[in-house]
């Protein structure tokens, strides 16, 4: 933490209205956003390969696909990856997820 980075810092996650990703945080270490996606909304295949990833389903279904293979998460799921493989979502289900990035170390 730096001199000038808030030792604590609240989110109303609820309130949050940017989509597909919202920051939830003015702080980004670690980077904290909320991922909206629509039913049949999807993210292209992307990768984070400076972060180890955290993704937690807050409502709906998706289906995340990572490097080969495809996950479906429902509501109270979460999933936790290496950012250097290729991340795709996509909502089976109007979706909410808050996906944290940290750095690796």
């Amino acid at each position: 933490m730096t001199d000038d980075t808030p030792a604590v810092e609240l989110a109303d996650v609820d309130a949050l209205t940017e989509t597909p990703h919202a920051e939830v945080f003015e702080t980004r270490d670690p980077r904290t956003v909320r991922l909206a996606l629509d039913e049949g909304e999807e993210v292209a295949a992307h990768q984070h390969p400076d972060s180890m990833v955290v993704l937690y389903v807050l409502s709906g279904a998706l289906e995340l696909g990572l490097g080969d293979d495809t996950y479906d998460l429902d509501a109270g799921d979460g999933v936790r990856f290496d950012g250097e493989q290729d991340v795709a979502p996509r909502a089976v289900a109007d979706a909410e997820a808050l996906v944290v990035f940290a750095p690796k170390s």
